[in-house]
């Protein structure tokens, strides 16, 4: 925890300095009546090794589980340095970069952010980041309304395949703005998205349409074909990619024969660690036709009088993050540790490294998937190609085997019953490089263990 070195006599010098004569004098402003006299129900304060014992008790609560769970977010390798260089207090506390005099650290570190994710993406530009990757496909639908002047519909077509919570925050942040999402049906054999899906929108006015990949299945989409389909239509493609499987596979910039005109996706996978749900950052790049209807900020590189380089705040005036429905974007900040840490990340894995996480993660789900379907009771759902994840069915329910699983230590998978009952009892799991051999064959044999228990039970 964080160390407060102020001593009574540190805090009395400062009172006598600026004139005042103890802390509530601070806040006398604030009227009587709108201060409380107490917190009920709050305990009395802990001594420094009473709260730390205290907080080691909480954290034990969570145990340390085999996770094999994915669904958008990842457990990877996070090499020590990234967090011990992320914390460090020029880029822990620091400020919004608004005055560049003050900020060159920060303001050339998001320019190497955006230089990586745009080389990643394939694509011209980058902004400097957003919330996570469901806000991500939400800014990018509405930018594809403002970057499509052709299109007055407004309409986006959205797979099913997409990630259930990105299509969710999607219309939450842009169904009130007018955005109209329209979902496309995966076909049932291979968990993607055809051609012959799309056919009945052809000649329409649509705005764009978003393609994952790989999608919230782990299955991989024919992406030049639909991205042809679309740009033959007119329409724009948003691209929603996991940023580890891009170190293998063909960037968004060279998807069909002109590229996805807007690429999203989360940084999460990319030095974040799980942290219960995030924080996490999101990306957006683009083409540089788009970049003044980029949300989010963007940092240039420049000279100064003097001829040295240096880093700025470019394209846009603060003004635009704060000036409400005039703005391109409400987002008045951006996930700058967590920038920083993707930014770390990937300067000390470079392409070599992040090829050789993305492969490894391949390689231990086809172990995973491969030793799981050999169970009775357990089938693959998809004939379709996949990076890291894929769906099981099951012949008996999946919330009980995963509660199964819990008390056994393991984090099983993602229940996608709620989300897709036309699958019947589907489970999406996951493995990354973080998993042994000997954790997948636990696992299996976990798996193994609470199918039957279940049946036992039923």
């Amino acid at each position: 925890m964080p160390f407060n070195p102020h001593t009574p006599e540190d805090v009395r010098q400062m009172l006598a300095a600026i004139g005042a004569t103890d802390i509530e004098q601070l806040f006398d402003e604030i009227p009587a009546t709108l201060r409380i006299k107490g917190l009920d129900g709050v305990p009395e304060a802990l001594s420094e090794m009473e709260i730390g014992r205290l907080m080691t008790q909480r954290a034990a609560r969570d145990g340390r589980p085999l996770v094999f769970i994915g669904a958008g977010a990842y457990e990877h390798h996070i090499p020590a340095a990234v967090w011990a260089i992320t914390t460090r207090g020029e880029f822990y506390s620091a400020y919004t970069p608004y005055q560049a005099e003050a900020s060159q650290g920060t303001l050339q570190l998001i320019y190497e952010y955006q230089t990586m994710i745009a080389s990643l993406t394939g694509m011209a530009v980058s902004n400097a980041s957003l919330y996570d990757g469901g806000s991500a496909v939400a800014e990018a639908a509405l930018m594809a309304v403002r970057a499509h002047r052709k299109s007055k519909s407004q309409r986006i077509l959205v797979p099913t395949s997409v990630h259930p919570n990105y299509r969710k925050v999607a219309l939450a942040t842009a169904g009130n703005q007018g955005v109209r999402f329209e979902e496309v049906p995966y076909v049932r054999e291979s968990g993607r998205v055809n051609v012959e899906a799309l056919a009945k929108y052809a000649g329409e006015d649509v705005t764009a349409v978003v393609i994952q990949q790989p999608n919230f299945f782990g299955v991989l989409e024919d992406v030049d074909a639909l991205t042809d389909w679309a740009h033959a239509n007119g329409i724009m493609v948003i691209a929603s990619v996991n940023p580890t499987a891009l170190a293998i596979l063909k960037p968004p910039g060279e998807w069909g024969e002109q590229g996805a005109d807007i690429v999203v996706g989360d940084c999460q996978p990319l030095g974040v660690p799980l942290s219960s749900g995030g924080p996490y950052a999101g990306f957006l790049t683009t083409r540089m036709d788009y970049v003044r209807q980029m949300p989010g900020r963007i940092v240039g590189r420049t000279l100064d009088v003097t001829g040295k380089p240096g880093f700025t705040l470019t394209l846009q005036a603060r003004e635009q993050h704060i000036r409400r429905g005039k703005a391109t974007s409400n987002i008045c900040t951006n996930q700058g540790l967590l920038v920083t840490a993707a930014t770390i990340y990937m300067s000390l894995l470079g392409p070599e490294g992040l090829e050789r996480v993305a492969l490894a993660a391949h390689r231990r789900t086809n172990d995973l998937v491969q030793a799981a379907e050999k169970l009775p009771g357990v089938r693959v759902a998809f004939n379709a190609p996949r990076f890291h994840e894929s769906v099981l069915l099951l012949d008996r329910p999946v919330a009980p085997v995963l509660k199964q699983l819990g008390e056994r230590g393991i984090v099983g998978g993602y229940d996608l019953s709620p989300h897709y009952p036309e699958l019947g009892q589907a489970l999406l799991i996951c493995a990354t490089e973080t998993k042994t051999a000997a954790d997948i064959d636990r696992y299996v044999t976990a798996l193994g263990d609470s199918l039957r228990a279940v049946a036992r039970a039923a």
